[in-house]
């Protein structure tokens, strides 16, 4: 590997370890020509299935894309940017694990929706109106009826979707 600071052809593995979920490893490396020190990260390179999107058209896979749609359902929600990863993983692997070569990317949409679901509701409102494309507002009442009624399996995990907050109403107030 050339160095990033001379590009010096050669470099020389001083340390590797694995990352914390063990999928990839980080090399630490040493340049004899300059001295400076950087650190690789090597990953597995798995094909993963193309995605078919709406009128047939076919596109590589982008986990960037993924990443984007759970920041958008996510803007200032309190969920961890670890257990998105998580989540984000989750959806990679159960796209390696499958045995097609193409995949729809309405299919994504709904692996999407399942680990949004866990992770916190209000997200997963928003991202079901955008991809459920909701009309009106039985659209939403809909989905969050559906929701409560899912939510035994999922209560305690986060904060409430519709909550039992009395927020108190104070009638002419004199100052």
């Amino acid at each position: 590997m050339h160095c990033p600071f001379c590009q010096y052809n050669d470099t020389r593995v001083i340390d590797s370890r694995e990352t914390d979920d063990g999928a990839t490893i980080r090399r630490r490396r040493e340049c004899p020509q300059c001295g400076e020190r950087f650190n690789t990260f090597e990953t597995a390179e798995l094909k993963l299935p193309t995605v078919v999107k709406s009128g047939n058209r076919r596109e590589s896979f982008d986990e960037r894309k993924l990443r984007t749609s759970f920041e958008r359902a996510l803007q200032k929600r309190p969920v961890a940017t670890h257990d998105v990863d998580s989540a984000i993983r989750e959806i990679v692997n159960d796209l390696r694990r499958t045995s097609e070569r193409e995949i729809s990317s309405r299919h994504i949409g709904e692996l999407v929706m399942r680990e949004l679901k866990k992770l916190d509701q209000v997200a997963y409102v928003r991202f079901a109106s955008v991809y459920r494309s909701f009309e009106d507002v039985q659209a939403f009442r809909e989905e969050i009826e559906k929701l409560e009624r899912d939510l035994p399996a999922i209560e305690g995990l986060q904060l409430p979707l519709l909550g039992d907050v009395v927020v108190p109403i104070e009638k002419n107030k004199k100052r």
